[in-house]
């Protein structure tokens, strides 16, 4: 079975950084034939990721996540804008990680703020982050505003982005009434699909 982790960096109850991450999940499920999801809520781990941070030992539920991101076949990532960049407890989350724990690993990163101001984040902070970690980051981030939740426009960029996550995560789809196997995060690092072939197939054209 086909694992997501869904990593959410919210900080009230409700969030909109959560909303984002539900939407993002629903849509990358739907692109899956078969698949097991794992909700890591960062508001919960707070104080074992600073403990982590001063002793070096996670708490028995940091460590639970821990595992979960380590046998993921994807990620879905969300944080909330601060001071135009992630959040610390998000930041913190991913320091505490072990080194090579995303090498590979698919990763849809997304952001949510008060306004489209800071929509640059992904590309100035969240795709350099998770580049350094050796993640696969897909071609399509998503921001969302707060005036986004209420317009169409938000949809069809989740939707885009699940749809290229589903590709690297390994998804297998029926082309003209036959079983296609779509390529694995090792075959997309020894021969990387051109950026303009992901589009097309993330596209349905």
């Amino acid at each position: 079975m086909t694992r997501l982790v869904v990593i959410s960096a919210g900080l009230s109850v409700p969030s909109s950084t959560r909303l984002l991450a539900d939407r993002l999940t629903a849509a990358t499920v739907e692109a899956l034939e078969d698949v097991e999801v794992t909700y890591v809520e960062l508001r919960d781990l707070a104080h074992q990721v600073t403990d982590q941070l001063l002793t070096g030992f996670p708490g028995a539920e940091l460590a639970a996540a821990q595992d979960s991101v380590r046998a993921a076949d994807g990620l879905v990532v969300v944080t909330p804008v601060f001071s135009a960049s992630y959040s610390g407890l998000f930041k913190s989350f991913f320091d505490v990680l072990e080194t090579g724990a995303l090498d590979g690993k698919p990763v849809l990163v997304a952001a949510t703020a008060g306004t489209a101001r800071h929509s640059l984040v992904l590309e100035h902070a969240l795709r350099p982050l998770f580049a350094y970690l050796h993640a696969v980051v897909v071609p399509t981030g998503v921001f969302a505003a707060s005036e986004d939740f209420a317009g169409t426009d938000l949809d069809l960029r989740v939707s885009r982005a699940a749809g290229e996550l589903a590709l690297l995560m390994g998804k297998v789809s029926a082309v003209d009434g036959a079983a296609t196997r779509r390529r694995t995060v090792e075959d997309e690092l020894a021969e990387p699909t051109p950026f303009d072939q992901l589009l097309r197939q993330a596209s349905g054209r």
